[in-house]
């Protein structure tokens, strides 16, 4: 290695940073916005009122199958988590793919009723984009995603091993200087929450580890369907009998299976070949119900309610992975955890930003002409603004989209979604043909305004926006839209500095140019 050790760090730190570091700012503001995500949707879900109630929400879902989809061959039921309210469900015709859910799925709020809401993936669409994108074939996006975790990780390993000061950088924050101030923001965020980036990034490699590691379960299994049987529980499918048989109170079977976990709630129903004599009633634990977020599911008999022996206990391997899984989604996580998640994830989100930026704002100063720049820097530049001020524009505009779209647009989840890249692209063009500063100040500034748009739009469209809502005392409303306005205010805040820090390059050029 040349230039020793702490160099040959630094370098690798450089450059494994900065070539997927722009899809690791994507996958950290979509993975910390999901720490909120069934807050996210229910602000995207206006029209779903009631308290939490999973027995109701599960009676009425499936009340309402009974009634309109007793021939279909599988019915699946989604509760609600202790923060959320509604029940999402929906069932399956013979010969139709899980593909297809959406074509019958429906809400069920607090009190058990069917609610005509806008059609929506709310918080889950920004949760699955972390690891799954969009655009792209989920198998393409996850090895994407897991080369830059895994890209991430060195460059957490590598950058521990650069610095020379970690303690004192823990305490330096400098303002106004200029590229010092960049590398102390980056220093700042990354080793103050450190123990969470390496954990946040190890486990989320752990979560896709048979996908990225897939030989074990080749040389051990015939087939993946082997695999998942042994490593999930999965049994063999119930057959119909062609007897027709009532479905027993699925409160009872809840009852029981709270009993079994000594009190934890069930988070799933699955129904297969339901209202035959031969059917099964499968429910499985809540993710958030413990550490490990793998849940157990347990299987009744549909017609009596009886419930069938339980199954084996998961070896350690599974048990440890399931634990990593939970530590890296946080659904365990109480109020106070969760906003730690939540920081810790803007800490990230931060020190992957700053470190893009502090890529172009060291090598300006070692440039023959700062004027005119070689293509690769100007690529990394525009690409900078485009990501760290567009993607955000691009999210308020998901928000805006789910209050503005009519309820009867087609592939509406997806317009929303449309929507989020289209926006995005918009400021991506600003970013390409306007000077670099004022192509940071006004996309900042766009962004800024995007978010507060949000409340606004929410105030014009819904009898639920901010002041009704913290008349009524409903803080989830209230406390989404607030957050709208923070991010309005920092990303304002940003475009401010930004603009002034022109000012004073230009008088120092001028100092310069006198002396």
């Amino acid at each position: 290695m040349n230039g020793g050790l702490r160099q040959s760090m630094a370098w690798l730190h450089t450059w494994v940073g900065l070539l997927l570091g722009w899809l690791l700012f994507l996958v950290f503001v979509t993975g910390t916005a999901s720490y909120f995500q069934d807050e996210i949707t229910r602000w995207m879900q206006p029209e779903v009122h009631g308290q939490h109630n999973i027995d109701a929400g599960a009676e009425g879902a499936v009340a309402y199958m009974q009634k309109h989809a007793a021939d279909a061959e599988q019915w699946s039921i989604e509760l609600p988590s202790e923060r959320a309210v509604a029940t999402t469900a929906f069932w399956k015709e013979k010969g139709e793919t899980f593909a297809q859910w959406r074509d019958h799925a429906f809400l069920v709020d607090g009190d058990g009723k069917k609610v005509d809401a806008r059609d929506t993936l709310g918080g889950w669409r920004l949760y699955r984009m972390h690891f799954d994108l969009y655009y792209l074939p989920v198998l393409w996006a996850r090895w994407a995603v897991g080369l830059a975790a895994m890209f991430m990780l060195v460059a957490i390993i590598s950058g521990v091993i650069t610095h020379k000061k970690i303690f004192t950088d823990f305490f330096t924050l400098r303002f106004g200087k200029g590229q010092r101030s960049w590398l102390d923001g980056h220093n700042l965020t990354a080793v103050l929450a450190l123990p969470f980036h390496f954990m946040i990034t190890y486990t989320g490699l752990v979560t896709l580890a048979a996908q990225y590691m897939p030989w074990g379960v080749t040389a051990a299994y015939e087939n993946r369907a082997a695999y998942y049987a042994d490593a999930f529980g999965a049994d063999e499918a119930p057959k119909r009998s062609g007897t027709n048989a009532p479905m027993a109170p699925i409160a009872d079977m809840l009852k029981q299976a709270r009993e079994t976990w000594h009190g934890a709630e069930p988070g799933y129903i699955f129904v297969p070949i339901p209202g035959d004599a031969h059917g099964v009633v499968k429910i499985i634990r809540a993710t958030g119900a413990g550490m490990d977020t793998r849940g157990e599911t347990l299987t009744f008999d549909a017609a009596t309610g009886v419930m069938h022996a339980r199954p084996p206990a998961r070896g350690g391997a599974r048990e440890t992975e399931s634990v990593m899984v939970g530590l890296h989604a946080g659904r365990f996580a109480p109020l106070l955890l969760r906003w730690f998640y939540f920081l810790c994830g803007l800490a990230g989100t931060a020190m992957v930003g700053t470190g893009l930026v502090l890529w172009t704002s060291k090598r300006r100063l070692q440039l023959p002409d700062p004027e005119r720049p070689y293509f690769g820097f100007r690529l990394v530049e525009r690409m900078n603004i485009a990501t760290i001020a567009g993607l955000p524009f691009g999210i308020a505009c998901y928000f805006m989209a789910n209050r503005l779209l009519p309820f009867d647009v087609a592939q509406r989840p997806n317009w929303e979604a449309n929507w989020l890249f289209i926006g995005w692209g918009v400021l991506c063009v600003v970013a390409i043909v306007r000077p670099v500063k004022r192509a940071w100040v006004e996309t900042l500034s766009v962004a800024a305004a995007g978010f507060f748009a949000v409340p606004v739009v929410d105030m014009m469209t819904t009898d639920r926006g901010l002041f009704t809502s913290l008349w009524n005392g409903d803080l989830v409303y209230a406390s989404f839209d607030l957050m709208m306005l923070a991010l309005a205010g920092l990303l304002g805040f940003c475009a401010w500095k930004v603009h002034n820090r022109k000012e004073v390059v230009r008088v120092r050029r001028k100092k310069e140019a006198v002396a």
